[in-house]
Protein backbone atom coordinates (compact mmCIF):
# COMPACT_ATOMS: atom_id res chain seq x y z
CA UNK A 1 0.00 0.00 0.00
CA UNK A 2 0.97 3.05 -0.68
CA UNK A 3 1.15 6.67 1.63
CA UNK A 4 -0.29 4.85 4.47
CA UNK A 5 0.89 7.86 6.59
CA UNK A 6 -1.10 10.35 4.52
CA UNK A 7 -3.66 8.03 4.75
CA UNK A 8 -3.73 8.05 8.34
CA UNK A 9 -3.67 11.40 8.53
CA UNK A 10 -6.46 11.84 6.88
CA UNK A 11 -8.54 9.17 8.86
CA UNK A 12 -7.77 11.25 11.82
CA UNK A 13 -9.10 14.20 10.23
CA UNK A 14 -12.54 12.32 9.33
CA UNK A 15 -12.19 11.31 12.96
CA UNK A 16 -12.10 15.17 14.77
CA UNK A 17 -14.48 16.83 12.07
CA UNK A 18 -17.31 14.03 12.91
CA UNK A 19 -16.34 14.84 16.50
CA UNK A 20 -17.35 18.87 15.55
CA UNK A 21 -20.34 17.27 13.53
CA UNK A 22 -21.50 15.99 16.84
CA UNK A 23 -20.76 18.65 19.53
CA UNK A 24 -22.28 21.07 16.85
CA UNK A 25 -25.48 19.10 17.25
CA UNK A 26 -25.18 18.84 20.75
CA UNK A 27 -25.03 22.19 21.16
CA UNK A 28 -28.05 23.21 18.81
CA UNK A 29 -29.85 20.66 21.03
CA UNK A 30 -28.82 22.55 24.22
CA UNK A 31 -29.97 25.79 23.16
CA UNK A 32 -33.02 24.71 21.63
CA UNK A 33 -34.05 23.34 25.04
CA UNK A 34 -32.32 25.87 27.25
CA UNK A 35 -33.04 29.53 25.18
CA UNK A 36 -34.62 28.41 22.03
CA UNK A 37 -38.00 28.24 22.54
CA UNK A 38 -38.37 30.87 25.07
CA UNK A 39 -36.68 33.03 21.98
CA UNK A 40 -39.31 32.08 19.94
CA UNK A 41 -42.04 33.56 22.12
CA UNK A 42 -39.89 36.40 22.89
CA UNK A 43 -39.36 36.84 18.42
CA UNK A 44 -42.86 36.94 18.09
CA UNK A 45 -43.79 39.82 20.93
CA UNK A 46 -41.41 42.27 18.88
CA UNK A 47 -43.34 42.08 16.39
CA UNK A 48 -40.45 43.34 14.27
CA UNK A 49 -39.69 46.41 16.22
CA UNK A 50 -36.53 46.27 16.63
CA UNK A 51 -36.87 49.55 19.47
CA UNK A 52 -38.80 47.42 21.97
CA UNK A 53 -38.11 46.32 25.01
CA UNK A 54 -36.05 43.61 25.72
CA UNK A 55 -34.69 43.75 22.04
CA UNK A 56 -31.54 43.98 22.67
CA UNK A 57 -31.86 40.76 24.79
CA UNK A 58 -33.02 39.12 21.69
CA UNK A 59 -30.69 39.97 19.96
CA UNK A 60 -27.84 38.66 21.43
CA UNK A 61 -29.46 35.20 21.52
CA UNK A 62 -30.36 35.32 18.18
CA UNK A 63 -26.29 36.06 17.62
CA UNK A 64 -25.55 32.77 19.28
CA UNK A 65 -27.94 30.84 17.72
CA UNK A 66 -26.59 32.29 14.14
CA UNK A 67 -23.17 31.57 15.23
CA UNK A 68 -24.51 27.94 16.31
CA UNK A 69 -25.86 27.33 13.11
CA UNK A 70 -22.80 28.09 11.16
CA UNK A 71 -20.81 26.31 13.01
CA UNK A 72 -22.59 22.87 12.48
CA UNK A 73 -22.31 24.29 8.77
CA UNK A 74 -18.94 24.10 8.99
CA UNK A 75 -18.44 20.98 10.79
CA UNK A 76 -20.59 18.94 8.32
CA UNK A 77 -18.98 20.71 5.27
CA UNK A 78 -15.50 19.51 7.03
CA UNK A 79 -16.62 16.24 7.72
CA UNK A 80 -17.85 15.43 4.00
CA UNK A 81 -14.71 16.60 3.02
CA UNK A 82 -12.22 14.99 4.92
CA UNK A 83 -14.50 11.43 4.66
CA UNK A 84 -13.96 12.06 0.63
CA UNK A 85 -10.38 12.92 0.92
CA UNK A 86 -9.94 9.67 3.11
CA UNK A 87 -12.16 8.03 0.40
CA UNK A 88 -9.81 8.58 -2.19
CA UNK A 89 -6.52 8.36 -0.58
CA UNK A 90 -7.93 4.48 0.35
CA UNK A 91 -8.74 3.79 -3.16
CA UNK A 92 -4.98 4.73 -4.40
CA UNK A 93 -3.99 2.30 -1.52
CA UNK A 94 -5.80 -0.52 -2.97
CA UNK A 95 -5.12 0.44 -6.63
CA UNK A 96 -7.88 1.75 -7.26
CA UNK A 97 -7.38 5.50 -8.40
CA UNK A 98 -10.45 6.45 -10.05
CA UNK A 99 -12.22 9.78 -8.90
CA UNK A 100 -15.51 9.52 -10.85
CA UNK A 101 -17.19 6.57 -9.08
CA UNK A 102 -17.06 8.10 -5.83
CA UNK A 103 -18.39 11.86 -6.96
CA UNK A 104 -21.34 9.81 -9.03
CA UNK A 105 -22.05 7.46 -5.86
CA UNK A 106 -22.49 10.34 -3.22
CA UNK A 107 -23.66 13.51 -5.54
CA UNK A 108 -25.84 11.77 -8.09
CA UNK A 109 -29.71 12.04 -6.28
CA UNK A 110 -30.82 8.75 -5.65
CA UNK A 111 -27.77 7.05 -6.62
CA UNK A 112 -26.58 8.04 -3.51
CA UNK A 113 -29.17 6.48 -1.47
CA UNK A 114 -27.38 3.03 -2.36
CA UNK A 115 -24.23 3.33 -4.06
CA UNK A 116 -21.88 4.41 -1.24
CA UNK A 117 -21.96 1.89 0.97
CA UNK A 118 -21.41 -0.51 -1.72
CA UNK A 119 -18.38 1.39 -2.98
CA UNK A 120 -16.82 0.93 0.58
CA UNK A 121 -17.59 -2.29 0.39
CA UNK A 122 -15.64 -3.12 -2.33
CA UNK A 123 -12.75 -0.97 -0.96
CA UNK A 124 -12.56 -3.09 2.04
CA UNK A 125 -12.48 -6.13 -0.52
CA UNK A 126 -9.66 -4.63 -2.66
CA UNK A 127 -7.61 -3.88 1.01
CA UNK A 128 -7.16 -7.66 1.44
CA UNK A 129 -8.80 -8.23 4.75
CA UNK A 130 -9.04 -10.93 7.11
CA UNK A 131 -11.48 -13.73 5.72
CA UNK A 132 -13.00 -14.32 9.08
CA UNK A 133 -13.78 -10.63 9.38
CA UNK A 134 -16.69 -10.83 6.66
CA UNK A 135 -19.68 -11.32 8.57
CA UNK A 136 -18.79 -8.64 10.95
CA UNK A 137 -17.87 -5.98 8.24
CA UNK A 138 -21.35 -5.98 6.83
CA UNK A 139 -22.85 -5.82 9.72
CA UNK A 140 -20.86 -2.76 10.64
CA UNK A 141 -21.38 -1.52 7.33
CA UNK A 142 -25.25 -2.31 7.18
CA UNK A 143 -25.60 -0.39 10.66
CA UNK A 144 -23.19 2.62 9.76
CA UNK A 145 -25.60 3.21 6.86
CA UNK A 146 -28.84 2.96 8.16
CA UNK A 147 -28.08 5.15 10.49
CA UNK A 148 -26.60 7.79 8.30
CA UNK A 149 -29.77 7.41 6.24
CA UNK A 150 -32.03 8.26 9.38
CA UNK A 151 -29.81 11.10 10.65
CA UNK A 152 -29.94 12.54 7.68
CA UNK A 153 -33.95 12.56 7.04
CA UNK A 154 -33.87 13.89 10.37
CA UNK A 155 -31.55 16.89 10.48
CA UNK A 156 -32.68 17.90 6.54
CA UNK A 157 -36.01 17.31 8.08
CA UNK A 158 -35.39 20.12 10.74
CA UNK A 159 -33.28 22.19 8.77
CA UNK A 160 -35.58 22.23 5.81
CA UNK A 161 -36.93 25.90 4.49
CA UNK A 162 -40.97 26.15 5.87
CA UNK A 163 -40.67 22.95 7.80
CA UNK A 164 -43.10 23.09 10.28
CA UNK A 165 -41.33 23.18 14.25
CA UNK A 166 -44.60 23.91 15.68
CA UNK A 167 -44.02 27.20 16.55
CA UNK A 168 -42.07 26.25 19.65
CA UNK A 169 -38.41 25.94 18.45
CA UNK A 170 -36.06 27.15 16.20
CA UNK A 171 -34.67 24.16 14.67
CA UNK A 172 -36.25 21.56 16.31
CA UNK A 173 -33.29 19.65 17.80
CA UNK A 174 -33.15 17.60 20.66
CA UNK A 175 -32.01 14.45 21.81
CA UNK A 176 -33.23 12.03 19.40
CA UNK A 177 -31.25 13.81 16.74
CA UNK A 178 -28.14 14.04 18.51
CA UNK A 179 -28.31 10.51 19.27
CA UNK A 180 -29.03 9.92 15.80
CA UNK A 181 -26.05 11.78 14.46
CA UNK A 182 -23.69 10.41 17.24
CA UNK A 183 -24.54 6.84 16.30
CA UNK A 184 -24.44 7.33 12.56
CA UNK A 185 -20.74 9.35 13.56
CA UNK A 186 -19.42 6.37 15.35
CA UNK A 187 -20.14 3.97 13.08
CA UNK A 188 -18.94 5.93 10.17
CA UNK A 189 -15.27 6.42 12.05
CA UNK A 190 -15.15 2.72 12.66
CA UNK A 191 -15.82 1.67 9.11
CA UNK A 192 -12.70 4.30 8.43
CA UNK A 193 -10.54 2.80 11.40
CA UNK A 194 -11.02 -1.03 9.68
CA UNK A 195 -10.09 0.02 6.13
CA UNK A 196 -7.36 2.32 7.27
CA UNK A 197 -5.80 -0.65 9.72
CA UNK A 198 -6.26 -3.45 7.18
CA UNK A 199 -4.00 -1.16 4.74
CA UNK A 200 -1.72 -0.03 7.27
CA UNK A 201 -1.41 -3.89 8.32
CA UNK A 202 -0.90 -4.89 5.11
CA UNK A 203 1.62 -2.50 4.28
CA UNK A 204 3.64 -3.64 7.27
CA UNK A 205 3.47 -7.16 6.22
CA UNK A 206 4.92 -6.60 2.96
CA UNK A 207 7.98 -4.65 4.46
CA UNK A 208 8.71 -7.44 6.66
CA UNK A 209 8.55 -10.04 4.20
CA UNK A 210 10.74 -8.06 1.63
CA UNK A 211 13.94 -9.41 1.01
CA UNK A 212 17.04 -7.56 2.47
CA UNK A 213 20.09 -7.09 0.82
CA UNK A 214 23.07 -7.77 3.16
CA UNK A 215 26.60 -6.90 2.82
CA UNK A 216 29.06 -10.01 3.15
CA UNK A 217 30.13 -9.90 6.53
CA UNK A 218 34.00 -8.90 6.98
CA UNK A 219 36.53 -11.49 8.20
CA UNK A 220 37.99 -11.18 11.59
CA UNK A 221 41.73 -12.19 10.32
CA UNK A 222 43.30 -10.66 7.38
CA UNK A 223 43.85 -13.58 4.72
CA UNK A 224 47.04 -14.34 2.90
CA UNK A 225 46.97 -12.13 -0.56
CA UNK A 226 47.30 -14.63 -3.15
CA UNK A 227 49.26 -13.15 -5.83
CA UNK A 228 47.74 -12.71 -9.19
CA UNK A 229 47.99 -14.95 -12.44
CA UNK A 230 49.98 -11.63 -13.54
CA UNK A 231 52.08 -11.59 -10.74
CA UNK A 232 52.96 -15.34 -11.05
CA UNK A 233 53.66 -15.26 -14.15
CA UNK A 234 55.99 -12.34 -14.02
CA UNK A 235 58.01 -13.95 -11.34
CA UNK A 236 58.39 -16.93 -13.70
CA UNK A 237 59.74 -14.80 -16.27
CA UNK A 238 61.70 -13.15 -14.00
CA UNK A 239 63.15 -15.29 -10.96
CA UNK A 240 65.11 -13.50 -8.05
CA UNK A 241 68.50 -14.45 -8.20
CA UNK A 242 70.51 -14.10 -4.47
CA UNK A 243 73.92 -12.33 -5.21
CA UNK A 244 76.47 -14.49 -2.86
CA UNK A 245 78.61 -12.45 -0.24
CA UNK A 246 82.29 -12.39 -1.11
CA UNK A 247 84.19 -14.27 1.51
CA UNK A 248 86.31 -12.38 3.90
CA UNK A 249 90.21 -12.95 3.86
CA UNK A 250 92.05 -13.10 5.69
CA UNK A 251 95.84 -10.23 5.55
CA UNK A 252 98.50 -11.53 3.90
CA UNK A 253 101.56 -11.34 5.70
CA UNK A 254 103.28 -8.81 3.28
CA UNK A 255 99.59 -6.40 4.51
CA UNK A 256 100.81 -6.72 8.05
CA UNK A 257 101.85 -3.73 9.64
CA UNK A 258 105.27 -3.51 11.29
CA UNK A 259 105.86 -2.96 14.92
CA UNK A 260 106.85 0.75 14.29
CA UNK A 261 103.58 1.60 12.40
CA UNK A 262 101.58 -0.20 14.33
CA UNK A 263 103.30 1.68 17.86
CA UNK A 264 103.85 -0.85 19.26
CA UNK A 265 107.29 -2.00 20.58
CA UNK A 266 109.18 -5.23 19.48
CA UNK A 267 110.80 -7.24 22.67
CA UNK A 268 114.73 -7.53 22.42
CA UNK A 269 116.40 -10.54 22.51
CA UNK A 270 119.09 -10.57 25.06
CA UNK A 271 122.61 -12.24 24.33
CA UNK A 272 125.16 -13.46 26.88
CA UNK A 273 128.58 -12.15 27.53
CA UNK A 274 130.96 -12.78 25.00
CA UNK A 275 128.81 -13.57 22.26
Amino acid sequence: MRSIPSLQKSASAVYVTLTALVVAVAALAVFEQVRGRRLVLEISELNGDPHAPGADAVFGAVTVFAILIMFFAASAIAAVAAYLNWLLRARQGADRPAVAPVLVSWFVPVVNLAAPPVLVDRLWRASRPPLDRRLRWKALLTAWWLSWLVASALVFARLWPGAPQGGTSLTGFGLTELIAVATASLLCATTVRQITGIQAAGAGHRRRTRPERRLPAQATETAPVKPTSVQQDRGKRNPVRSVPTPPVEDPTPSETLSPEVSGQEQPQEVHPAGQ
